[in-house]
């Protein structure tokens, strides 16, 4: 792993009360394909199988190249129009979305390789 400037990124949503289920089919029908679209490979997706976690919060893994790519890909994303009327339409009846924790991750030198 030595010089390997690959990262992966934990993400945790707080999904907004009652929202759960909307968030997770927004990943499954449009979220998940428009990563791949900007370079942003998922590794995988989670939730919780004990309430409270259950109903509230949404778990991912996402693997960059680098910092600067993560960077640069999560802007591309964003301001991707298609992402934007995607998220409009799924906040229609309120946001999905309370609290999103995102921390970068790199793997250890004894750890299996992902890929």
């Amino acid at each position: 792993m030595a010089g390997s400037t690959k990262v992966y990124e934990l993400r945790i949503y707080q999904a907004a009360s009652g929202k759960m289920e909307s968030l997770v089919a927004r990943f499954r029908d449009h979220t998940d394909k428009l990563f791949a679209k900007h370079g942003i490979k998922s590794v995988a997706y989670w939730t919780a199988l004990d309430e409270p976690a259950k109903s509230s919060t949404f778990f991912y893994i996402l693997e960059h190249p680098s910092r600067e790519a993560a960077a640069a890909n999560w802007k591309a994303f964003q301001d991707d129009p298609e992402w934007k009327a995607v998220k409009a339409k799924s906040e229609e009846n309120g946001k999905l979305v309370d609290k999103v924790d995102s921390t970068y991750l790199t793997l250890t030198d004894f750890s299996k390789r992902l890929d």
